[in-house]
């Protein structure tokens, strides 16, 4: 199945894109969209614990199921000042 990645601020820079089709397999998680993207980006991988996750606009951890064609928005955290 295809799902769109959002990705934004310091992941954005990390995984070299903004916005991304990427192709996963049926009944995936959030959690394993993520394992499928860090590999190309290992410092993103420090992130994880503090990045948060939206579906469709909606809030949701990394066990969400995914589903074709959902959007899928990457959000670490944001310093500043």
């Amino acid at each position: 199945m295809r799902v769109r990645v959002l990705a934004f601020a310091r992941l954005r820079e990390l995984l070299g894109f903004g916005q991304r089709d990427v192709e996963i397999a049926a009944e995936a998680t959030v959690d394993a969209l993520w394992s499928q993207l860090v590999p190309a980006a290992v410092p993103a991988a420090a992130l994880r614990a503090s990045t948060r996750f939206a579906r469709n606009g909606t809030l949701v951890d990394g066990s969400a199921p995914l589903f074709d064609g959902d959007e899928i928005a990457l959000m670490p955290p944001v310093g500043g000042g």
